[in-house]
């Protein structure tokens, strides 16, 4: 499975990053995207494009967590186009909304955030990196809104939910990117989903460091285990590591398009 692209994973959070890398390069990955959680901490994000190579390629996304919406200062969208400009920053997020610890006061918040880092993918063309937990309805009313006033590129990322969010995803033109999740017994939904969604719109990443699939399950995530990941993918499609590598790949680069492997 040479050549696969790890979509999402975080490398400020990995405890060892020069092993991690290390360990990408002998599982033969072409290239990985570290996505930001804070708007804030942009700087550092972009800092770790700076270990790039031709043998490993390192892009980052740029944005702020939902989780973290209401500790963050929401940037205007001029600020965020001046920041977007560097051609190492690939993609905007992650960004979305989630209700899993239920407090009702956030909402606005997130979804006033949510808006903003969608407005910016409409004007740059850079695709977003939506996180949703617990939220399908909202995330699919809010998609479906902001859609008709312009479209823009976007991946469900570590998708985690059922037919209604993805066939929503999928009208609306997105990606679905699939995580250690798909490897879980009790994920037989997500399974159902990768498996029959279009070819031209799946993807693979390791949300590392957590979420480390079967049979690294326990342990600290690292992008090297997207392979994991990638090998239960094409299993549950019928295909063979090769194609599924030259599928993914090829999705990568279209939706993120400064991308290049």
């Amino acid at each position: 499975m040479k050549g696969l692209i790890d979509t999402h994973c975080h490398l400020d959070r990995l405890e060892d990053l020069p092993a991690s890398l290390d360990f990408a390069r002998q599982a033969g990955l072409a290239g990985m995207v570290t996505i930001g959680t804070r708007w804030s901490e942009r700087a550092r994000q972009k800092a770790l494009t700076e270990h790039d190579s031709p043998d490993l390629r390192i892009w980052c996304a740029l944005g702020t967590h939902p989780d973290h919406a209401h500790e963050e200062v929401l940037p205007s969208l001029d600020d965020m186009l001046a920041e977007l400009e560097a051609p190492q920053v690939a993609a905007i997020g992650e960004s979305g909304l989630d209700y899993f610890h239920g407090t009702e006061e956030v909402k606005p918040v997130q979804h006033a955030s949510f808006r903003r880092h969608i407005e910016a993918a409409r004007v740059t063309g850079l695709p977003l990196v939506i996180h949703t937990r617990q939220a399908d309805d909202d995330t699919i009313a809010i998609l479906r809104d902001e859609h008709e006033k312009g479209a823009f590129p976007f991946l469900i990322h570590c998708f985690a939910s059922g037919p209604k969010l993805a066939g929503a995803a999928l009208e609306l033109g997105g990606y679905l990117s699939f995580s250690g999740l798909l490897t879980f017994k009790k994920c037989e939904e997500i399974r159902d989903v990768a498996r029959h969604a279009p070819e031209d719109r799946i993807l693979v990443e390791t949300d590392s460091p957590f979420l480390a699939p079967v049979p690294k399950r326990g342990k600290p995530n690292t992008p090297g285990y997207v392979v994991h990941t990638a090998v239960r993918l094409a299993e549950e499609r019928g295909l063979t590591g090769e194609r599924l590598v030259e599928i993914t790949q090829a999705n990568t680069r279209r939706l993120f398009t400064r991308v290049a492997v």
